[in-house]
């Protein structure tokens, strides 16, 4: 958007130091982190900054691509088994260390040790042996591991000598380092001077407010006091489309509404049980009732994933049918109402909604559910200690199907809080994840999407619009289906 210009001196003078303070980008966003340990803490609060903090080997695209990030380039053996990695000249620590090939491997074997207790060991466990050069990485693999490139996307690394420190002191390699947390008010970050990539980024800083109120967070970039609002949800979207001033910036987004089920609990241990929690949701009505229709029902994988995910019209399961629900529950021998209690994410106002929506249309198929809309921090604990016995939440995907079915549905997964285990799936995901052949991989991962769909422990409901609110004079920041805030090292104010 152009606009005429005064060609004033008084403008010029009124401008000039407004144009100073303008490079600094006023973020909102609606919670604080639980904490910037990237190898640790998972929450969308935590993932939004570290985003701008940390970087990985790899990096994904917006087009779900991957592509060189600390490693310039890459090298794998004709078996898929070993990676050469060339590291890029000139990466630095926000210390000031210079990055050598030795953090990569203590950083790897920092998310590997079971004592970390990351969840993003899974990933990890085929590598048999990590070997460093002058400027190399070279990583040895059990097996091949199709998505393993994508998945060190998700390996941040950190200064080794920080660790002990990481969850309020983040030392990476990233953009932008931390320069101020003030708890529950604002995180501010400043140009990291000495980033890899000459000429970024374009920002002196980036300051996150923490603003919970929706409203607040709508009136706050309709007036310019914020210059960006991530992720938002899809009320405040429908509310600032039109807005004078602010321009709705959209992706399809990986993340996905859940309700998942812990299997060590009956009855929830029967499939036809689970089955019949899917039978019950009516999903096109959720998408109008919580996401305002910006979104779509979902299936087991994001339809971002546009070679890998099956429409939801595949599984029969997903046609609403109340009394059919009664009937399954009837046939796995369920007296009527069946109680569940679900742990909702009460710090997402989506969730909170969804959760809502489900309990009713459950209630009217033989369920009688309860809601337990809990903290984040409360929520977080119980989740990776499987202490529930049913959940709503707003989980994140992958762009590569193993990245998250692995995690989270075999047995083991670092993710698996449902405690699930199947071995048609683990032998669906051990043959997918050694498969170079991409049409046989898509028709074992077509196989595992239609078993889990219907009886799997995870009830997917719907991928929503991802929204961002910029105002106009922001260039350069492109959304991201994975909700990392990597392109605001390309982002600049004033245009």
């Amino acid at each position: 958007m152009i606009r005429p210009i005064r060609a004033t001196l008084l403008a010029a003078c009124l401008l000039a130091p407004l144009a100073v303070r303008a490079q600094t980008l006023e973020i909102a966003t609606d919670q604080s982190p639980v904490g910037l340990d990237p190898h640790i803490a998972t929450a969308f609060s935590t993932a939004l900054i570290d985003s701008a903090i940390y970087e990985g080997l790899t990096a994904i695209d917006a087009g779900l691509r991957v592509v060189p990030a600390l490693a310039a380039s890459w090298t794998v053996s004709a078996d898929g088994k070993v990676y050469v990695f060339k590291l890029r000249d000139g990466a630095n620590f926000h210390n000031g260390r210079a990055m050598v090939p030795a953090d990569i491997e203590a950083n790897i074997a920092r998310v590997r040790d079971p004592k970390t207790g990351s969840p993003f060991a899974s990933r990890f466990t085929s590598i048999t042996k990590v070997e460093t050069g002058a400027d190399t990485v070279t990583i040895t693999l059990e097996q091949p591991q199709a998505a393993f490139l994508g998945q060190l996307a998700g390996l941040a690394i950190v200064a080794p000598e920080a660790v002990a420190e990481l969850g309020r002191k983040p030392v990476g390699t990233g953009p932008f380092k931390l320069v101020s947390w003030i708890p529950d008010t604002a995180i501010t970050l400043e140009r990291h001077t000495g980033y890899w990539e000459p000429g970024l980024p374009k920002l002196a800083a980036v300051k996150f407010n923490i603003v919970p109120d929706a409203a607040t967070r709508q009136i706050g970039v309709a007036s310019g006091t914020y210059r960006m609002l991530p992720s938002l949800d899809a009320a405040t979207a429908t509310a600032l489309a039109g807005a004078p001033g602010v321009t709705l910036l959209q992706a399809q987004d990986l993340a996905y509404s859940v309700l998942g089920l812990n299997v060590t609990k009956a009855p929830f241990d029967k499939p036809e049980v689970r089955e019949a929690f899917n039978m019950a949701i009516d999903r096109a009505q959720l998408v109008q009732a919580a996401y305002f229709g910006r979104g779509v029902p979902g299936g087991p994988l994001s339809p971002a994933l546009t070679s890998w995910a099956l429409p939801v019209s595949d599984f029969p399961c997903y046609k609403p049918n109340a009394e059919g629900a009664k009937k399954k529950l009837a046939e796995a021998g369920v007296t009527l109402p069946l109680k569940v209690t679900l742990n909702v994410l009460g710090s997402l106002p989506i969730v909170v909604d969804v959760a809502q929506v489900v309990q009713a249309q459950l209630n009217k198929a033989g369920f009688a559910v309860t809601l337990n809309v809990q903290e984040q921090g409360k929520f977080i604990a119980d989740w990776r200690a499987s202490n529930f016995e049913g959940f709503v939440s707003l989980n994140g995907g992958s762009p590569d199907p193993d990245d998250y079915f692995g995690r989270t549905f075999q047995t083991g997964g670092a993710t698996n809080v449902f405690k699930y285990s199947n071995p048609e799936i683990d032998q669906l995901l051990n043959d997918g994840r050694v498969e170079t052949n991409t049409a046989k991989r898509k028709a074992i991962y077509d196989k595992a999407q239609r078993i889990l769909a219907c009886t799997g422990p995870a009830m997917a409901l719907a991928y929503g619009t991802l929204f961002t609110a910029v105002r106009d004079d922001v260039a350069g920041f492109t959304p991201l289906a994975t909700r990392s805030l990597r392109s605001l090292r390309e982002t600049s104010i004033g245009k």
